[in-house]
C-alpha cells in the first residue's frame, strides 16, 4: 500500500529529531558505561613523556595526551605505563637496564606523591581492589625486550618490578627478536636467546607482547609459547596492506586460536592507509633532504622543512569510525573475546584520530560501538574483560601472583 504523502512528509520531517536523540542517548549510554566498568588501555606512554619533559600528570597538563583530569573524564581506570626502552640504546652499546629502572622509578613517584589517586597493580585483583577505592592502576608493561640483556635474572628482576609484558623488540631488531621496522633480519624471527626467553616468561606468568616483532619471529612465538600471547598497540593489517607493524587476519586468527588478544592501536597511521601513505611520502622527501645536506632530524633545518612541507601537504588524520572499523574486522574475524584497547597515548606523537585526542575520550570509543550494535556484555569485554581473561590466564599458567 502506498503511504499517504502527508504522513510520509511528516516522518521524514522527524527522522532528523530521531537520529539526534538516537545519538544523546548512546553518549548517556556511554558516559555510564566508562563508569561502570573498569577501562583498560594496555599502551600509554607517559614515563618516556615526562622522562623528556617532566609534567605533574595528578594535575592537567599542557601537554600530552595523559593526565588525571583527562583520565578520570574518560573513565579510565588502568593505563597500563608504558615502559619504553629506545632501540638505539642497545644498539649503541648503552645501558638498557638502567634507564628501565629509572623509568619504573619514575612510575612509582607518580603513585608515593598522588596516593589518593594512582596505585601500582601487579594483579587482576589489584585493578579490581583499586577501582572500588576510585584509584586509578598503573600496572606497567616493558616496551623492548633489551633490558633484559640476554640475562634470565632480569626477567624475574622486572617481574617483581612490577612488569607484566614484555614487547620482545621495537624499532630495530634485538639480542631477542627481529623486528617489523628493521630491514635486517639477523635471526629470522627469534634468536636463540629470545626462545629461551619465551619459556621463561610462560613459566613466570609474564605476558608476550608480539607487536612491533616480524612475522617470521611471530610464528616462532607461536610455536613455542604454551600460553596465550597479546598486541599491546597494533591494529588490523587488512587496512594497511604491507604495513607489517600492524598483524594479518591470519596472524589474528592463530594468536586468537590460542587465547591471546589484540589491542587496538589508535594512531593514524595505524589505523587508515590514506594517512600512512601520507606520513611514508612525507618521511621519503624528509630523509632525502636530510641525506642531500648532511643535517640530523633534529635539526633547525629539518623542523624548518617539515613546516614548509606540512603547510603544502598537511597530513591526514585517521577519525573514530575507522578506528572502530578495526574493532569491527578483528570481532568478524576472530570474536568479540580477542580484541581491546591498546590506544599509544603519549606515544604516537600528534598523529592521533579526530574524536580520540586524548584519554578523556574513550566515551566517544564506547559511543560509536553502541552505535555499531555492541552489547554491553561485548562493550565490557573491549573495555577490560579480555584483558583480565588473558592476563589471569598466562598468571595462573606461570607462578603468578
Amino acid at each position: 500500500m502506498k503511504m499517504p504523502s502527508l504522513i510520509l512528509t511528516a516522518l521524514v520531517a522527524l527522522s532528523p529529531v530521531t537520529a539526534l536523540q538516537a545519538d544523546v542517548d548512546f553518549h548517556k549510554q556511554a558516559e555510564a558505561l566508562s563508569k561502570k566498568y573498569v577501562i583498560a588501555d594496555l599502551h600509554v606512554d607517559v614515563p618516556y613523556r615526562l622522562e623528556e619533559k617532566y609534567e605533574d600528570v595528578s594535575h592537567a597538563t599542557h601537554s600530552g595526551d595523559f593526565d588525571h583530569p583527562r583520565a578520570v573524564k574518560g573513565g579510565l581506570d588502568a593505563p597500563f605505563m608504558s615502559i619504553y626502552i629506545p632501540a638505539k640504546i642497545e644498539a649503541e652499546g648503552g645501558d638498557s637496564t638502567a634507564v628501565a629502572n629509572k623509568l619504573i622509578d619514575g612510575v612509582e613517584k607518580m603513585v608515593a606523591d598522588s596516593p589518593d589517586k594512582f596505585a601500582l597493580a601487579k594483579s587482576v585483583k589489584e585493578v579490581q581492589a583499586n577501582f572500588k577505592k576510585g584509584l586509578i592502576s598503573l600496572p606497567m608493561g616493558m616496551e623492548n625486550g633489551s633490558p633484559i640483556a640476554g640475562d634470565l635474572k632480569n626477567l624475574r628482576h622486572f617481574y617483581d618490578r612490577g612488569i607484566r609484558y614484555i614487547t620482545l623488540s621495537h624499532s630495530l631488531s634485538n639480542h631477542i627478536s627481529d623486528s617489523s621496522y628493521d630491514k635486517n633480519r639477523p635471526a629470522q624471527g627469534l634468536t636463540a636467546f629470545g626462545k629461551k626467553l619465551i619459556k621463561a616468561m610462560n613459566e613466570i606468568g609474564m605476558m608476550i607482547d608480539v607487536s612491533h616483532i616480524s612475522d617470521q619471529a611471530f610464528d616462532d612465538v607461536m610455536a613455542i609459547s604454551k600460553a596465550p600471547v597479546i598486541a599491546s598497540h597494533s591494529s588490523a593489517r587488512h587496512f594497511t596492506p604491507g604495513f607489517e607493524r600492524n598483524m594479518s587476519d591470519d596472524m589474528i586468527k592463530k594468536m586468537a586460536a590460542k587465547g591471546g588478544v589484540i589491542f587496538i592501536n589508535f594512531g593514524s597511521t595505524f589505523v587508515s592507509q590514506t594517512s600512512l601513505q601520507n606520513y611514508t611520502a612525507y618521511k621519503k622527501a624528509l630523509d632525502a633532504f636530510l641525506k642531500e645536506n648532511n643535517l640530523k632530524a633534529d635539526s633547525e633545518q629539518a623542523k624548518a622543512f617539515t613546516k614548509d612541507y606540512r603547510a603544502k601537504t598537511p597530513f591526514e588524520f585517521a577519525d573514530l569510525e575507522v578506528v572502530l572499523n578495526h574493532f569491527d574486522h578483528v570481532v568478524k574475524i576472530a570474536g568479540i573475546d580477542h580484541v581491546g584497547i591498546g590506544s599509544d597515548y603519549d606515544g604516537v606523537g600528534d598523529s592521533l584520530p579526530t574524536g580520540l585526542k586524548d584519554v578523556s575520550t574513550y566515551p566517544a570509543l564506547i559511543a560509536g560501538l553502541l552505535q555499531r550494535g555492541y552489547s554491553e556484555s561485548d562493550i565490557e569485554k573491549i573495555l577490560s574483560g579480555n584483558l583480565f581473561r588473558v592476563w589471569q590466564q598466562i598468571s595462573d599458567h606461570g607462578q603468578g601472583d
